[in-house]
């Protein structure tokens, strides 16, 4: 299998419960999306790209690609641009709950164009405790929040800022993993 993600994070979580892959970095864009899309449909789309840019290119390979989502009030937080746009994200998200949902899915080139064969997506509700701006300025200068959707790792230091989570950890990390097993399994299962 190909995991088509930059993200050391997922490439991490498939290697804790054995799943054997490499990794391909899909160039596919992640910032485009159409404003009135549900943050759902924009997971999916963008790990939709991701794995059909990359099984274009390798014939007959399982490919994985996946995006994760932050969602305040409706609105998809994306990965901040810079350590002011981290700390606006951060505030924002203080003492408040949000959704982080992560779309998965499974292409393969079977020798007639790369296609999906399989797209889920994950929901799970996070709540934050109220954050000072001294922890916010703290956490920002770990650099932590650089490259993650809402600016927090909850795998990291960012763990400190959330109360409690409401459905899939390893979601919130960047990979459902019980619903990404059940997708392999079927895949392979197809191609056996």
């Amino acid at each position: 299998m190909v995991l088509a993600s930059a993200s050391p994070r997922r490439a991490e979580l498939l290697r804790q419960v054995g799943i054997a892959f490499e990794i391909i970095i899909s160039d596919a864009a992640e910032d485009a999306w159409e404003p009135e899309a549900a943050p759902a449909a924009i997971a999916v789309e963008h790990a939709r790209r991701k794995a059909l840019v990359i099984s274009a290119r390798m014939p007959r390979r399982l490919v994985l690609g996946a995006d994760t989502v932050v969602v305040l009030d409706g609105h998809v937080l994306g990965k901040p641009q810079d350590e002011e746009d981290a700390a606006r994200m951060l505030k924002a998200l203080s003492g408040r709950s949000h959704d982080v949902i992560t779309g998965v899915a499974l292409a393969l080139d079977a020798g007639s164009g790369a296609a999906v064969v399989d797209e889920a997506h994950a929901v799970t509700e996070v709540v934050f405790r109220e954050l000072s701006d001294e922890e916010v300025h703290q956490y920002v200068l770990t650099g932590e929040p650089m490259d993650k959707a809402g600016a927090y790792g909850i795998q990291g230091c960012g763990a400190l800022l959330v109360r409690e989570i409401k459905g899939c950890y390893s979601n919130v990390v960047g990979l459902p993993l019980s619903r990404t097993w059940e997708m392999l399994r079927a895949a392979w299962d197809d191609r056996i």
